[in-house]
């Protein structure tokens, strides 16, 4: 580890192979860590090494005008991608205490449970830069090393929804272990190929019709509109994706959206009730009433201006120890992390800044997943230095679900004055009226007839998170 610059400034931590299994940090030995050549400063709260400002400093990725060469994104990114963010927290083990963790709705006593969380956290799909893949769009750039991180963290939250869906909330993941065929499927739905339903590809893409070039950094509210817009195409994990607006969730157009009426001969004509609570959900759904369309629910908030508001600390903790939660995207401006949990006043999450090799199926069909799991302590964050422009993550498999989720939200959230979010039964009158989203009739985002070159010239690192409603 060297000094970029005075004490206290600029440090990076170089490494030679960031594919190793477990991330970045897995071929540092204790030994190494006390050594004599790693003499950090007493603070490095603000000393962090953010590589992508210096990409975004650096014209040699843009395009040669007339030589027909196209954009030497493997050249330019190999001069950045051994270079991390690293912060003190990274370093820092759990502390000694007799406190309460929470990660995704399950509580783990710190003190007595330390391995049991540290192997829920692992569980958890971790996807990050990858590099070497096939070009997005075919002339793009081949890695998403400084600009993928907010579409990573979608990735990660959507795998969790997956998890759930499929595997439950307790399933746990063991390295070098056979996992269910599912666990290998919902991989799959993630590889960086352009056939690969939420692949980097496919989301890139898809946001371009949210205003976002290739190369582009999103916002919280734009990946969960991509999200919402590729789950369209995904007949196996069918999910229903409710985008919430104006920080207002709308009971009745989730229902509206979720209860699927089965297309038979015996109810075509006949209507389903107008109320269904889960009590009646099993014998109505024998009689030939709706089923219900698991929920991933995002919630995108603005909780401040420069800043989070205090007043907002404790709702947003909350939603954490929903057992229907899927943790929330955030972070800073131009670094976003996936938020799984909390500590006192400290958040947990998941970083996707490390550039990994690109890694695809083998001859099997299986995918190698050793990669895809952060096997280190996770890092943590003051929730007051956490941007102010989030996106909240929840998945309901059931309408009971759903129903439990409302009443939680009733008694945590809107006891507040000043409420995080609202929860309405009604669609407000004069919102426009709620369609359900339904799969387009072409098989195409449109996406892939922009010129993507074109585009990657207003790439511009340097974009804030959006204010989603005042």
């Amino acid at each position: 580890m060297e000094s970029t610059g005075s004490s206290g400034r600029l440090w990076e931590l170089q490494f030679e192979r960031s594919s190793t299994p477990g991330g970045a940090f897995a071929a540092l030995t204790d030994s190494a860590l006390r050594s004599a050549e790693l003499q950090v400063p007493g603070s490095l709260a603000a000393a962090v090494v953010k590589w992508p400002v210096e990409l975004a400093q650096d014209d040699s990725w843009r395009m040669e005008s007339g030589t027909g060469s196209g954009f030497e994104w493997n050249r330019v990114l190999s001069k950045y991608e051994n270079q991390i963010t690293i912060f003190t927290d990274y370093l820092e083990e759990f502390p000694d205490t007799d406190e309460l963790v929470w990660i995704l709705g399950k509580q783990h006593l710190l003190k007595t449970e330390k391995s049991k969380l540290l192997s829920d956290i692992s569980a958890r799909l971790w996807f990050t830069y990858r590099r070497k893949f096939s070009p997005i769009g075919g002339t793009g750039p081949s890695s998403d090393a400084g600009w993928g991180c907010m579409l990573r963290c979608g990735q990660m939250m959507l795998a969790q929804a997956l998890i759930c869906r499929h595997l439950g909330r307790d399933w746990n993941w063991e390295k070098q272990k056979e996992q269910p065929k599912e666990y290998q499927r919902i991989l799959q739905c993630f590889l960086d190929r352009k056939d690969c339903c939420y692949s980097i590809h496919q989301m890139a893409q898809m946001g371009v019709g949210e205003g976002k070039s290739i190369g582009e950094w999103f916002g919280p509210n734009t990946v969960a509109q991509v999200l919402k817009k590729l789950a369209l195409f995904d007949e196996w994990n069918s999910l229903a994706v409710y985008v919430s607006m104006d920080n207002t969730v709308v009971i009745e157009d989730i229902k509206k959206m979720c209860c699927i009426l089965p297309l038979s001969a015996d109810t075509a004509g006949e209507s389903p009730p107008s109320s269904l609570n889960a009590s009646n959900r099993s014998k109505s759904t024998s009689a030939g009433w709706p089923a219900w369309k698991p929920l991933l629910l995002i919630v995108p908030l603005r909780l401040g201006i420069n800043q989070i508001n205090p007043v907002y600390v404790d709702a947003f903790k909350e939603c954490f120890k929903m057992p229907q939660s899927l943790g929330a995207l955030g972070g800073k401006p131009n670094n976003a992390y996936y938020f799984i949990g909390f500590l006192g006043d400290e958040l947990i999450f998941l970083d996707p800044h490390t550039t990994q090799t690109f890694v695809d199926t083998e001859e099997n069909g299986t995918v190698d997943d050793q990669t895809f799991h952060c096997l280190q302590s996770p890092q943590r964050m003051n929730i007051l230095n956490l941007d102010p422009s989030v996106a909240l993550g929840f998945f309901c498999k059931e309408e009971k679900d759903f129903d439990s989720w409302c009443s939680l939200v009733q008694k945590e959230i809107l006891k507040e004055n000043l409420r995080m979010f609202e929860l309405v039964q009604k669609h407000p009158s004069h919102w426009p009226p709620f369609i359900p989203p339904a799969k387009p009739e072409v098989t195409t985002t449109g996406a892939e007839f922009i010129d993507s070159t074109e585009q990657l010239e207003e790439f511009d690192l340097e974009e804030d998170f959006e204010i989603l409603s005042v």
